[in-house]
């Protein structure tokens, strides 16, 4: 994975990027390791392009891309997640980015934001590390299945496994079938595998239907997510921005930072309000190089307060003087100020 740093321009103004269509995807990953896990995440083989086996055991699948790979010389072509192209599986978020940032793949596209589970606030922290650009957003439908062994009924359930945003989309559900306990692991893809290899006979696996096909299990119940509506958001990396433009839909992502002060958050957003510019997103995360501010508000002993970073994305393209100018005006008080990219809307159905 790549992240920038808050050093970079205000506006990217390259245009060597080329930019994919909005459905390319990049690097599932799926790991083997029966663990917990709180930061790393990774998505379904369904979003891989692994052709389906026409029998009904599992199949082998390419071993996953982990930091210590990306010291290694290759001398593979060109590498692009999308199909009948070279897909480069990778273990963690952070070796998606590296992979594009080291030229061992030129797109990485990773989730940014669920309907249920909320944003993905390890990619957040990500971007902003690293020196990547979003060049495209891509909406896809999440449908949950529960998998297990062949044989293995709901009643002889006892736990669930899942990657832990697939076991929070569907925890409603799984406490109406008797499931209590859940265990976090790697990816949903990972979770099928293991109970596959491991032949567990109380435990299932929440994950899509090719999985399922993948490593020859029982699809107990379809659609098990809390919501009909189970929506992921994600974004497409590159090393070098695309030429915005304004004969489409555009969305520009911004990050920036303010001083301490009443109104200066109110001050930040009306100069897209004035402009007449839609914000469809805001976020606010701690600023992890400067967590704390301390404020003297006349009291015996000093005040810390949280320091924060504002992502926000606009309904604007950077192509547009209207959108230069309201950034123009933001950078004119805010203490940091970056973009983090101006790409086409995804307006599909999800």
């Amino acid at each position: 994975m790549v992240v920038s740093t808050a050093s970079s321009p205000l506006i990217p103004t390259g245009g060597g990027g080329r930019r994919q269509p909005p459905h390319a995807l990049s690097i599932p990953v799926r790991s083997s390791r029966r663990r917990s896990l709180s930061a790393s995440a990774s998505r379904d083989p369904d979003r891989s392009g692994v052709p389906v086996p026409s029998s009904r055991g599992p199949i082998s699948l390419p071993r996953p891309l982990t930091s210590a790979d990306l010291m290694e010389p290759s001398g593979d072509g060109l590498k692009v997640a999308y199909p009948s192209c070279h897909t480069v599986p990778c273990e963690y978020f952070e070796t998606a980015f590296q992979a594009v940032e080291g030229c061992l793949a030129d797109r990485a596209v990773l989730p940014l934001e669920n309907s249920l589970g909320g944003s993905i606030h390890r990619n957040y922290d990500l971007l902003l590390r690293h020196r990547l650009h979003i060049v495209g957003e891509v909406r896809l439908a999440v449908r949950h299945c529960l998998l297990a062994n062949q044989g293995v009924k709901i009643e002889n359930l006892q736990s669930a496994m899942s990657h832990p945003q697939a076991l929070a989309q569907c925890e409603q559900t799984l406490t109406k079938l008797g499931i209590e306990h859940k265990e976090a692991v790697d990816d949903t893809a990972g979770a099928a595998k293991l109970i596959a290899e491991q032949k567990l006979q109380d435990t299932a696996a929440v994950a899509s239907s090719l999985a399922a096909e993948l490593y020859g299990l029982d699809i107990l119940a379809e659609n098990i997510q809390d919501d009909t509506d189970n929506v992921t958001r994600f974004m497409m990396l590159a090393r070098e921005p695309i030429i915005p433009r304004t004969d489409k839909p555009f969305k520009t992502s911004i990050v920036f930072c303010l001083e301490e002060g009443p109104g200066q958050l109110f001050k930040a957003l009306a100069v897209f309000a004035l402009r007449k510019i839609n914000l469809t997103k805001m976020e606010s995360r701690p600023h992890k190089k400067r967590p704390l501010r301390v404020a003297d508000d006349n009291c015996s002993a000093p005040l810390k307060h949280f320091d924060y970073l504002f992502y926000v994305d606009l309904e604007a393209s950077m192509a547009d003087p209207n959108a230069q100018n309201a950034l123009g005006n933001l950078k004119e008080f805010a203490t940091f100020l970056r973009v983090l990219g101006s790409y086409p809307t995804d307006v599909s159905e999800a």
